[in-house]
C-alpha cells in the first residue's frame, strides 16, 4: 500500500500571518494558493488553510486541537528548538508526561495567529500511540 496521507482544513483570517507561522515558523512548504485559501505541507500531510471571519478562541486545549506524532525523539526536539528559535506563540510548555507508564510522551502546545492549537507529540513507546487500551486516561483533565 502507498503512503496515506492526512487532509485537515483549518480556518485563517489572512494568508500573509498564515505563511509567517507555518512556512516561517514551522517550515511548512506551499503547494497550491489563491487569495482566500492555501495548501500546506506538514510533515508529508496536507493542510488547507481557508480565509474565513475572525472566530472566538477557545478557552483550552479541547475540544479542538490537530498537530503531529514523532517518530523520533530528535525530530520532536528538533521542531521544539525550531519553535522557540522562531519565536513561535507557545500556548503550552514542553512537558514530559507520564514518566515511566506505557504511555510516557513529550509534548508542547503552539498557538497560530488565528487561535488554532497544534500539538506535536513524542511517545517513548510506540504502541502507546494507539494502543495501550487498559489505560483510560486520554489527555489532561484540563486545558
Amino acid at each position: 500500500m502507498s503512503k496515506i496521507i492526512f487532509h485537515l482544513a483549518f480556518p485563517i483570517e489572512n494568508i500573509p500571518d498564515t505563511k509567517k507561522f507555518y512556512v516561517d515558523g514551522l517550515g511548512c512548504t506551499v503547494g497550491r494558493q489563491t487569495a482566500n485559501s492555501m495548501i500546506l505541507n506538514l510533515y508529508g500531510h496536507q493542510l488547507v488553510a481557508h480565509v474565513t471571519e475572525k472566530l472566538p478562541p477557545q478557552t483550552g486545549i479541547y475540544p479542538r486541537h490537530f498537530g503531529i506524532v514523532f517518530p523520533t525523539l530528535a525530530d520532536w526536539q528538533a521542531l521544539l528548538d525550531r519553535s522557540t528559535a522562531q519565536k513561535l506563540n507557545f500556548y503550552q510548555s514542553a512537558k514530559h508526561r507520564f514518566s515511566g507508564a506505557i504511555t510516557e510522551h513529550r509534548t508542547f502546545f503552539l498557538t497560530d495567529p488565528f487561535a488554532n492549537l497544534l500539538e506535536f507529540k513524542y511517545y517513548t513507546h510506540s504502541e502507546a500511540i494507539f494502543g495501550a487500551s487498559e489505560f483510560s486516561q486520554v489527555g489532561d483533565l484540563t486545558g
